[in-house]
């Protein structure tokens, strides 16, 4: 799950899927006939589930949907998925991408979707190194080789230029997903997310994590979002997502073992042994002193109006910057704010 750049290019593929989509007319399945008076909710990911969603699943496993009467179903999203687009259309209820430049992109291109909640309040993205030739500090970067990804190029460019490192004092080097260049030293950092720990177990216990928000390049993780039409006239329903949702994450919070269980239940695939060493991490990613104070799922309009700015002056904007009420909409935090749960 990368943080990505949408080029100008590819925002004009993206439209015309859209415009596919938008023409189709919205396909109703056995769910969308829910019986006893319940209502779908499908939250339609950009990727292919996994621990990400362990609040989601432990609250569908518990019971917490059907209480709010919502037939609830993750959608799962993948290379060929627009899942964007596909929540723009209609289609489904409610999206997640991976990172927040996605939905301020997509209303810099005006496609309807608008963010009402995150997941992680403090971006996993990272550089990682090794103990031995540490990267602690952007400074440290300078004169080095750093492995990252294409779709991550934009990142390394905003950190630097906030840190008034000029760019021809690193080395930048395209990478995968698979962090072998690191462990044999082709590069001496790499970019990932520090909730990864499959793929983190290779550099051995001593790593070094540089993470892009403690740095000054804050991002969030994770956020939930609507079309704007949906956050009009379905709010309640939205409400009652969130809810059920928030009260996933707090039982897993409060029970990660048993969340785990849950969890490789409804996706047998997983490996258990490795979803409980990465439930504790994700789980320090969606409730910090923030959420104690203002509830799981709350975010910072000061945050996201940086990050606006932040993309703005790194030219990302093609079709013009957003404003912050075309990318976000506290309505639905301020309905539930008494009854999402309060843990830090």
């Amino acid at each position: 799950m990368n943080i990505t750049r949408i080029s100008r290019r590819n925002m004009l593929k993206a439209g015309a899927g859209l415009a596919g989509a938008l023409a189709l007319p919205t396909i109703v399945t056995s769910r969308g006939m829910a019986a006893g008076g319940t209502q779908p909710v499908n939250m339609q990911l950009g990727w292919i589930t996994g621990g990400n969603q362990i609040g989601e699943v432990a609250a569908k496993r518990l019971g917490y949907f059907e209480e709010e009467k919502i037939d609830f179903a993750i959608q799962p999203g993948g290379p060929s998925i627009d899942g964007v687009a596909i929540v723009a259309s209609g289609r489904y209820e409610v999206g997640q991408v991976s990172s927040s430049p996605s939905l301020m992109l997509a209303a810099s291109q005006h496609i309807p979707v608008t963010c009402f909640a995150i997941g992680a309040q403090k971006h996993p993205y990272a550089f990682f190194s090794l103990a031995k030739n540490p990267i602690r500090t952007p400074k440290d970067m300078i004169g080095k080789k750093i492995g990252i990804q294409a779709t991550g190029q934009i990142l390394l460019t905003a950190l630097l230029k906030k840190h008034n490192i000029p760019e021809d004092k690193v080395e930048k080097v395209i990478v995968g997903s698979d962090f072998t260049p690191l462990v044999t030293g082709q590069v001496d950092a790499f970019t990932g997310w520090a909730t990864s720990i499959t793929q983190l177990k290779m550099l051995g216990p001593d790593y070094v994590t540089m993470r892009l928000w403690d740095e000054g390049i804050q991002l969030y993780g994770l956020p939930y979002y609507a079309t704007q039409d949906t956050l009009k006239n379905k709010a309640e329903l939205l409400a009652a997502f969130l809810r059920a949702a928030g009260k996933g994450w707090a039982y897993c919070k409060d029970n990660p073992e048993k969340a785990v269980d849950l969890l490789v239940q409804e996706y047998p695939n997983l490996i258990k042994k490795d979803e409980l060493a990465g439930a504790p991490v994700m789980l320090s990613y969606e409730f910090t002193e923030r959420t104690k104070e203002h509830g799981w799922g709350s975010f910072d309009t000061a945050v996201w109006q940086e990050q606006i700015k932040t993309y703005a002056d790194l030219g990302q904007f093609s079709a013009g910057t957003p404003k912050l009420e075309s990318v976000v909409s506290t309505a639905i935090l301020d309905m539930t704010k008494d009854s999402r749960p309060k843990i830090g």
